[in-house]
C-alpha cells in the first residue's frame, strides 16, 4: 500500500493536471514517482490509467507515453508537408486516425536545423500554439530515416495504364510503379514527387507501388537539373508574402544622421562577369602618415543589409530559414528577395547605397596596424569583372578602367602586394583545388565545361576580404560582444596518422608529433610541386582537414592561420554576416538595429543552423554540377577519356575525367581478370594475382559506359592492356570466380574471414603493371 500516509492516492483530475503541466514526464513511472506511489498501489494506478483510456480521457503515445485525450502526444512522429507564408515548415501527424482533418503543426524556421525539408518524417516535441489554440508548434528532436517521405523521380510511361518512376537519388536503387489513377496528370519525361505505398510481396528488384503527389516539369528541360537539387534538399524557393511586402517597402538610401558620407571616395566592385549581387567594394591609397612610410590605407565597404533586414521581421525569418544563397549554373536561390539582393543592397555603379565600411591601415611589411568601422553612404565608381581588372593591370585597359588606373586600380594593386607580405609571413594553407565552370547557352543547354581560371585579381579581392573579416572578429572580441566566428579546427590525430602512412607510401616523410601549423602541410605541397604526385597529395591533404563551421566560441581558423576570424563581407548571401553586422552595430553604438535579445539568446543555435544550411547548399550545388556534367557527357557514351583516380573504395575506383572534370566510377566488378584487394590507408586496389595496382592520383584511360543525368552518375570501364591480358588467360579470376569462397572482400581462400589477405597490399612500395 501507499507508504507515505501524508500523500493521498491521486484522483483522475490530478493525474490529468500533472500530465498537462509536465509534457516531458508522460509515463506511468513518472506519474508514480510524482505521487509517491509504491508497492501494491502501482496495481491500482495501472487500473485507473486503463479506465481513463477506456473513458477517452487518455491516449497512448510514443514509447509507452500517455497523454490527455484532447490532442496529440507531446512527442510525435510528424511529416513535413510544405511551407507557410512566414517561411515556417508545415507538418501533419503521421498516424492520424480521428475523424476530420488533423490539427496544424508548425516548425518555426529556427527549429528546422537546416537538414529537414518537405517529405521528411521527424520525431518532434509538440506544444500548443499560443496563436492558434487548435494547432501545435513542433521542436525537432531528430530526422527519421524512413521510406514514408516523398521521393523525387523521373516519370516513364510504360503503356496506357502503367508508369514507372526512377528516383533521382543515387542511393535509392528502387523502381516505383504507378497506376493510371495515381498519375495526377504526370506526363512522359517529367520530374515528379511520389509517395511510396506498402510494398507487395515479390522478388527482389520488383517495382514498388506509389502514387504521384506533385508534377515538377519536364526532365529534358535543362533548367530542371537544378530543380532536382532544390527539391531533394528542401531548399526554400518562394519568399513569404510578408517578406516580399517588407522588401518592396524598403526605402531608397539617403544620407542619414550619423552616417559617414563616402560618396566622394571612388570605391569599386570587382566580381564575376555574370554577378548580379555586389556585396563589397574596395579602395586603397598610400598612407599619408609620415610615421608609416611605405604603408597603406585600405577601405572595404560592405552592403548594409542589417539596415533593411531587422531582427524578428518577416525578411529576417526568411533569411534565417535559408541561411545562405545557393548558386547553380542556371539560377540563384537567393537568401533575400530580389528587391534587396539585386536592388537596394547591391552596390551598383553610380547609385547611392548604405554600407558598413572598415578603414584599415597596414605597415609596409603587410602587418595590420589598426582599423575603424563606420556606417556610411557610398556610390560605386565602377563595377569591374575580375578579367577586366586583371587585363588593366597587365596593360590591356578597357574604356571603363582607363579613368581609374592611377586613382584606384594601381593603388589597389600596390596595397595587395603589401598585404601579400603579411600573408606570406603567417603562411596559410595553400591548397590548389580545381573548380569547374559550366557555361549555359540562351536555351539553357550546356555550351562548355572548363576548369575555372584563378587570376591574381581573385587573390587580391580575397585578401582584402580576409583582412576585413579579421577586423570584424577582433573588434567584437575587443568589445566583448557575441560574434559569429568562422572557426576551423586543426586535423584530428587519426587523419594525420592516415596522411603520414599515405605519404610514406610515396616516399615522402611526415614527422608525427610535431606542432601542427599550415606551413607543415605547405612544406609537403612544395615538395610535390610539378611532380606526378602533385594532384594526389593536394587531394589527400585536403581530405585530412577538418570542416570549417560557425560558432560563438572562438578557436581560431587553422587553414587561414588566424587567431580571430568571422564572415563579415557577404551579408547579401550569408546570414552569418548579417549577425556579425548586427553585433558591430550594437558594440559600436552605430544604430538601433543591432542584435536583438532573441539573437543573443539563440546565438549557438543559429550557428549550428547556418552551418547545416551551408552544408546543404554545398551538397545541392555539387549534385547539380554532377547532373549537368552527366547531361553534357550523355552525347559521348562509348568515347575514351584520360582521367585521374580521385577516390578508391571497396566498390571501385572513382575517376575524374580530363577536360570536363566529370567524376565517374569504375565498378570493382568490372575489373575482370583479377581479384582486387582494397587498402584503405594507402588508397589503392591491388590485384591479388597480377599485382596490378590502382592508386589515388594515378593517370588512367577509361571508356564512358553510361551517363545518367537523373542521378548525375557516370559509369566507366578501365582500359588497361595488362588487365585485359590477365582477363584473357585460362583460369583468370573474373567477376564471379575471383570472389567465390573468399568471405568478406579482402579475405584469401582459407584465410581469416575479413582479413585483407595473407599477402598485404604491398605497403611502402608500388608495383606497377
Amino acid at each position: 500500500m501507499n507508504d507515505n500516509k501524508h500523500i493521498p492516492f491521486p484522483s483522475k483530475e490530478e493525474v490529468l493536471e500533472f500530465l498537462e503541466k509536465n509534457p516531458d514526464r508522460q509515463t506511468k513511472r513518472e506519474i508514480a514517482r510524482a505521487f509517491h506511489i509504491r508497492g501494491d498501489d502501482r496495481i491500482l494506478l495501472k487500473a485507473m490509467l486503463q479506465e481513463m483510456k477506456e473513458d477517452n480521457l487518455l491516449k497512448k503515445g510514443h514509447k509507452k507515453q500517455i497523454h490527455p485525450d484532447d490532442g496529440l502526444p507531446p512527442v510525435s512522429v510528424i511529416e513535413i508537408t510544405g511551407l507557410d507564408k512566414m517561411g515556417d515548415l508545415k507538418a501533419k501527424p503521421v498516424n492520424w486516425e480521428e475523424e476530420g482533418p488533423p490539427p496544424t503543426i508548425l516548425i518555426p524556421a529556427h527549429e528546422s536545423k537546416g537538414n529537414v525539408g518537405v517529405g521528411d518524417r521527424i520525431l518532434a516535441r509538440l506544444s500548443r500554439n499560443r496563436d492558434d489554440k487548435s494547432g501545435y508548434v513542433a521542436r525537432v528532436i531528430r530526422k527519421l530515416e524512413t521510406a514514408g517521405g516523398l521521393i523525387m523521380g523521373f516519370f516513364r510511361q510504360q503503356d496506357d495504364n502503367v508508369a514507372l518512376v526512377y528516383p533521382t537519388d543515387k542511393k535509392n536503387r528502387d523502381i516505383y510503379v504507378i497506376g493510371r489513377k495515381d498519375w495526377q496528370g504526370a506526363k512522359e519525361g517529367e520530374l515528379v514527387l511520389i509517395e511510396a505505398g506498402k510494398a507487395r510481396r515479390g522478388g527482389r528488384g520488383e517495382p514498388k507501388p506509389a502514387r504521384v503527389k506533385e508534377c515538377l516539369g519536364a526532365m529534358d528541360e535543362p533548367r530542371s537539373i537544378s530543380l532536382i537539387a532544390v527539391h531533394a534538399h528542401g531548399i526554400p524557393m518562394d519568399f513569404s508574402d510578408e517578406a516580399v511586402a517588407e522588401a518592396e517597402k524598403s526605402e531608397v538610401p539617403v544620407l542619414e544622421a550619423g552616417r559617414a558620407d563616402l560618396r566622394d571616395i571612388p570605391l569599386i566592385t570587382i566580381d564575376p562577369s555574370d554577378a548580379r549581387d555586389h556585396d563589397d567594394a574596395i579602395w586603397a591609397e598610400p598612407d599619408t602618415d609620415p610615421e608609416n612610410e611605405g604603408g597603406w590605407h585600405v577601405i572595404v565597404a560592405i552592403a548594409d543589409v542589417a539596415r533593411y533586414v531587422r531582427p524578428g521581421s518577416a525578411l529576417d525569418k526568411d533569411a534565417r530559414l535559408r541561411g545562405n544563397s545557393v548558386y547553380f549554373p542556371d539560377r540563384v536561390v537567393p537568401m533575400l528577395p530580389e528587391r534587396l539582393s539585386n536592388g537596394l543592397c547591391s552596390l551598383k555603379e553610380n547609385e547611392d547605397r548604405y554600407c558598413m565600411a572598415v578603414h584599415m591601415w597596414f605597415a609596409k611589411n603587410g602587418k595590420k596596424l589598426r582599423h575603424k568601422f563606420v556606417r556610411g553612404l557610398m556610390r560605386s565608381a565602377a563595377g569591374l569583372s575580375y578579367e577586366e581588372y586583371q587585363q588593366a593591370i597587365d596593360g590591356k585597359v578597357s574604356k571603363k578602367a582607363a579613368p581609374l588606373m592611377d586613382t584606384v586600380i594601381k593603388p589597389l594593386w600596390g596595397a595587395y602586394e603589401c598585404l601579400q607580405k603579411g600573408r606570406r609571413f603567417r603562411e596559410p594553407l595553400e591548397l590548389e583545388v580545381p573548380e569547374r565552370k559550366i557555361t549555359l547557352g540562351e536555351d539553357g543547354h550546356i555550351e562548355s565545361i572548363v576548369p575555372r581560371l584563378v587570376l591574381p585579381a581573385h587573390q587580391l579581392v580575397e585578401e582584402f576580404m580576409i583582412q576585413a573579416n579579421v577586423s570584424a572578429a577582433q573588434q567584437l572580441q575587443h568589445k566583448d560582444w557575441p560574434c559569429m566566428y568562422r572557426i576551423h579546427d586543426q586535423p584530428t590525430l587519426e587523419k594525420l596518422e592516415a596522411l603520414g602512412e599515405f605519404l610514406q607510401s610515396l616516399d615522402y616523410s611526415f614527422a608525427k608529433g610535431q606542432v601542427m601549423k599550415p606551413k607543415v602541410f605547405n612544406n609537403i605541397l612544395r615538395k610535390v610541386k610539378d611532380t606526378p604526385h602533385e594532384g594526389v597529395v593536394n587531394t589527400v591533404v585536403l581530405r585530412s582537414q577538418s570542416q570549417a563551421i560557425y560558432s560563438p566560441d572562438n578557436i581560431g581558423h587553422f587553414g587561414l592561420s588566424l587567431g580571430q576570424y568571422a564572415h563579415f563581407t557577404s551579408p547579401i548571401r550569408r546570414y552569418s554576416d548579417v549577425m556579425v553586422h548586427r553585433a558591430l552595430v550594437s558594440a559600436l553604438k552605430l544604430g538601433e538595429d543591432g542584435l536583438s535579445k532573441d539573437d543573443r539568446e539563440n546565438f549557438a543555435e543559429t550557428a549550428q543552423h547556418i552551418s547545416d544550411t551551408e552544408r546543404r547548399a554545398m551538397l545541392a550545388e555539387r549534385e547539380s554540377t554532377d547532373r549537368y556534367v552527366a547531361a553534357y557527357m550523355s552525347d559521348h557514351v562509348g568515347d575514351v577519356f584520360d582521367g585521374t583516380i580521385s577516390g578508391v573504395s571497396r566498390a571501385g575506383l572513382f575517376v575524374t575525367l580530363a577536360g570536363s572534370g566529370g567524376d565517374g566510377i569504375v565498378p570493382v566488378s568490372s575489373l575482370v581478370g583479377d581479384y582486387f584487394i582494397y587498402d584503405k590507408d594507402l588508397h589503392l586496389l591491388e590485384g591479388e594475382y597480377t599485382n596490378i595496382v590502382y592508386q589515388l592520383g594515378d593517370k588512367v584511360t577509361v571508356k564512358l559506359r553510361e551517363a545518367n543525368p537523373v542521378t548525375g552518375g557516370l559509369t566507366l570501364q578501365m582500359i588497361d592492356e595488362n588487365l585485359l591480358q590477365a582477363a584473357g588467360r585460362p583460369g583468370a579470376p573474373g567477376k564471379a570466380k575471383g570472389r567465390r569462397g573468399k568471405g568478406r572482400p579482402g579475405a584469401k581462400p582459407g584465410g581469416k574471414p575479413g582479413a585483407r589477405g595473407a599477402k598485404p597490399a604491398n605497403k611502402g612500395r608500388r608495383q606497377r603493371s
